[in-house]
């Protein structure tokens, strides 16, 4: 009898062992399938990442042009009566309480938000991704080629001493250097005369603009608290002037309107994703 009912089981331990590969090889197979697109995405924002960062060394670094280039357009910020950097920047970088918060929200948050919502929409809401991710990469693109067709010195590295570095005056309680938002001791790898357009402004814009649709009234309150909070930072800290605010909005929304027209052609290309 226990001859008889070991065969009987043994086939039976068999079949349960030779199963247990197959499926693990189709649960593996099943993760992988979930995880490579995500992979495909991280991969790519990080190649242009890359991009981003090689092509701002290459830009052009004559500082007398660039400061030539920032009098113009803090000229015709005085025709606009928009010439607010001064007088904004030389009130709050000197306060030690307000400029270290400032230098923290300068040097983190486009670094922390932007990043952050992308993985919002990937995960939550997939549909809208696609284009949200063609409208950040779009609008900073154009701003990478005007930084490298049109360095513009920053106020605070301008002459005479008239705009204060709040982010050089406070890198003493931070990560960040004298060089920009860069890392200490990481200054050589940043361009100091990226300021048109600011994209610290456009991205915020994209934040707003990518989240509206899917948050409260609340949420939506503090994404616009986002976008006033990060202008009047860059002005204040002395690392953007009025008018690079408004051309990193404007570059953004062209991002924006373009990914708009290329999901709409895909739209009709395929009806079936509609």
């Amino acid at each position: 009898m226990s001859t008889f009912t070991g065969h009987r089981h043994s086939p039976v331990r068999a079949t349960t062992r030779s199963s247990r590969g197959p499926a693990v090889v189709a649960s593996v197979v099943s993760a992988g399938r979930r995880l490579a697109p995500g992979l495909r995405e991280v991969t790519l924002l990080a190649a242009l990442w890359i991009v981003y960062t090689l092509s701002r060394l290459v830009a052009d670094d004559d500082l007398a042009v660039a400061r030539d280039r920032a009098a113009d357009v803090l000229h015709l910020e005085t025709l606009l009566h928009l010439d607010l950097e001064s007088w904004v920047n030389r009130t709050f970088a000197p306060v030690t309480d307000i400029a270290v918060p400032m230098s923290f929200w300068y040097a983190s948050l486009h670094y922390l938000v932007t990043p952050a919502v992308l993985a919002l929409l990937f995960f939550r809401h997939r549909a809208d991704y696609p284009r949200a991710r063609n409208a950040i990469v779009i609008g900073s693109a154009i701003g990478l080629v005007c930084y490298m067709l049109l360095p513009t010195a920053p106020p605070r590295l301008m002459p005479g001493g008239h705009y204060l570095d709040a982010l050089s005056m406070t890198s003493d309680v931070g990560w960040w250097g004298g060089d920009a938002s860069a890392p200490a001791a990481l200054g050589h790898i940043t361009n100091e005369l990226a300021a048109m357009p600011s994209l610290h402004v456009g991205w915020t814009v994209w934040v707003a603009w990518a989240v509206w649709r899917h948050t409260n009234p609340l949420g939506r309150t503090l994404a616009c608290l986002y976008v006033a909070g990060t202008t009047f930072v860059v002005i204040a800290t002395g690392n953007h002037w009025v008018l690079d605010a408004v051309a990193g909005a404007v570059v953004i929304a062209a991002g924006i309107a373009v990914s708009g027209r290329i999901a709409s052609r895909q739209r009709h290309r395929d009806p079936a994703r509609t």
